[in-house]
């Protein structure tokens, strides 16, 4: 990107939680902490004063599909940006004294989530549409499951998270290509890809789940199954999402909110996973009002589906996706994770021209399509955390989406 000072830095690993057994469950996300406490000749501080001292920042992530290690750093910054990093994945000490303290700092994150009720409801959700399947257990994992790790366990399974036949090196911002070869050959050139099984396939079951706490808000998740990662209705699906819920000109803020009040906090949202999705409903609303909340909310996924969106809306919502694409275009640490997704999900780029221009096609019997395909099942899982009250939120959500199916 020319003109600018700084760079960023992504290393991408297909894998994540889905990779995980149930007794392995939260392995990938400790790993992730247990490489920040030592890796090659640097210790816990060493890591982030080197980057630090160099005008930068470094963090890490854990998901479902992907783990990635992100780099903002001055021009200039590259070979120790790359150093870093390739010492943190191929190179952590895993000292065993710090894997039992990490533990109890994983347990306290655990807890926090739990404690968090916009957090722990999605958690909850997730388990309902997921049942038994790996996206369907925390990414956290949890107490039990991270018992047993040692040094040994915990280092065969880095060997089989970080092979780099699934690992992707982007850098985006100030960099020079053939600099960026030759460290990438030096710090990763010579690792031994450690060949993995294959994700279990993933199946959206659904559900209701309920939680009462003595809160004074209910919080709720509407959860359906939608379309993986690659399917070429991808860009309708998120225009669908963004008419239905993406901001506060969208049918349920304007609804629920707006006109009747009925809550304070209310979104739309939508995952893509490698071979399924799920489209989902987030609001916090008093508890007696829950069941009308999630009527309301049942009633715009089917009308949406079913008329399809005006013109205005569906043009609103193009501008929106193109106005974040481009936005994302100025930004190093976008650019650079965009890219290391799209070469671990498709095998290549796509350029964001290509991406407006399937925004710009899409049409609203393209979105009538793909909301039908929605509501088709008339199955979701639903998740409801609060005073007893709202109980059956997720059941009348549940029973008026199949009214439309």
């Amino acid at each position: 990107m020319p003109g600018l000072r700084t760079l960023a830095l992504t290393v991408a690993v297909r894998g994540g939680a889905r990779w995980e057994t149930e007794a392995q469950s939260g392995w990938s996300h400790l790993l992730e902490h247990l490489v920040f406490k030592g890796a090659g000749d640097m210790g816990a501080r060493d890591i982030v004063e080197r980057i630090e001292a160099e005008g930068g920042s470094i963090n890490a992530a854990t998901g479902y599909e992907r783990t990635s290690y992100e780099v903002r750093a001055l021009d200039g910054s590259l070979p120790l940006a790359m150093q870093v990093v390739s010492d943190l994945v191929f190179r952590p000490r895993l000292d065993p004294a710090e894997i039992e303290r990490e533990k109890d700092v994983v347990a306290q994150e655990i807890a926090e989530a739990f404690d968090t009720p916009d957090d722990h409801v999605f958690e909850m959700a997730q388990t309902r549409a997921f049942t038994g399947q790996p996206l369907g257990r925390p990414i956290l994992g949890s107490v039990e499951s991270l018992k047993p790790v040692d040094r040994a366990s915990i280092e065969a399974w880095r060997a089989r998270l970080y092979s780099p036949d699934r690992m992707v090196v982007a850098v985006s911002g100030s960099v020079d290509e053939d600099e960026l070869l030759a460290l990438s050959e030096r710090w990763f050139g010579d690792a031994v890809a450690m060949p993995a099984d294959a994700a279990q396939p993933a199946t959206f079951v659904g559900g209701d789940a309920k939680l009462a706490r003595r809160i004074e808000q209910a919080n709720v998740v509407f959860q359906m199954p939608s379309l993986s990662a690659t399917d070429p209705r991808l860009s309708s699906l998120r225009l669908f999402t963004e008419i239905l819920g993406g901001g506060m000109a969208s049918r349920l803020f304007q609804s629920a909110r707006e006109d009747r009040g009925l809550a304070y906090a209310v979104d739309a949202y939508q995952e893509a996973y490698e071979e399924t999705g799920i489209v989902g409903i987030y609001a916090g609303a008093a508890a007696d009002r829950s069941v009308e909340l999630a009527e309301l909310c049942a009633t715009e996924v089917v009308g949406l589906a079913e008329q399809g969106p005006t013109a205005a809306e569906l043009s609103r919502a193009k501008a929106v996706l193109k106005g974040g694409l481009w936005m994302s275009d100025e930004s190093p640490a976008s650019r650079a994770g965009r890219i290391a997704a799209q070469t671990l999900i498709y095998g290549q780029l796509v350029s964001s021209e290509a991406s407006a221009g399937r925004i710009d096609a899409a049409t609203i019997d393209d979105l009538r399509e793909v909301g039908q395909a929605l509501i088709a099942p008339g199955v979701a899982a639903t998740a409801v955390l609060g005073p007893k009250a709202a109980n059956g939120a997720g059941a009348a959500f549940t029973r008026t989406l199949s009214r439309g199916a």
